[in-house]
């Protein structure tokens, strides 16, 4: 069966909301930090975005910036969330929890070195775009028998790339290009995407 035979036909695209290690502007990875008062703003703002759009049920990440995002939302709009382990945010390995300024001092030349090969360079004990891509396709997969109405799923910037990419049929330059801001929803059908 071909791949996009098992994606959802239609999807709802989400990234959790504003952290207090997004204001730091620290790398979260696997690692958590909670929801600013924007970032529960922009769960409400999500919610009102989607109301009557026919959302059948929530698929989330199962890490607690996203899950508490997703729980806002579904309490909003009155439907069920289902955790996704494969939603989770790409692996950001001995990495995560630091800033670039950080990294930059104790692994001087490691981002000239990631930008030569962003979609395949991985994180040191974590992922790469390249080793998660198979994943978010798992997730697509998993969140596609969502039955009455339309799945949304809630997930990061970095993984939410690898989901747009796969349901818009982009190569790997142009996944990488997106852009995911806080509080924004994407309408994913058919390879196509509209901002709601």
């Amino acid at each position: 069966m071909p791949l996009a035979a098992r994606m959802p036909d239609r999807l709802f695209l989400a990234r959790h909301g504003q952290t207090e290690w997004n204001l730091e502007r620290r790398m979260q990875g696997r690692l958590d930090s909670p929801l600013t008062s924007a970032g529960i703003e922009h769960a409400h703002a999500i919610a009102r975005r989607l109301e009557s759009s026919g959302v059948g049920l929530i698929c989330t990440s199962p890490l607690g910036r996203a899950r508490r995002t997703a729980e806002i939302v579904a309490e909003h709009l009155d439907v069920a969330v289902v955790v996704v382990d494969e939603l989770a945010e790409v692996d950001l390995g001995t990495f995560a929890g630091r800033t670039w300024d950080e990294i930059d001092e104790t692994h001087p030349g490691v981002r000239a070195l990631r930008s030569e090969n962003r979609y395949g360079w991985a994180f040191p004990g974590g992922e790469s775009y390249a080793s998660a891509r198979p994943r978010a396709l798992r997730a697509l997969e998993e969140c596609s028998w969502a039955g009455e109405g339309t799945p949304l799923l809630v997930s990061h910037e970095m993984i939410g790339r690898l989901l747009r990419g796969a349901m818009l049929g982009y190569g790997h330059a142009d996944t990488l290009a997106l852009r995911h801001p806080h509080g924004i929803v994407f309408e994913l059908a058919h390879g196509t995407e509209r901002l709601l």
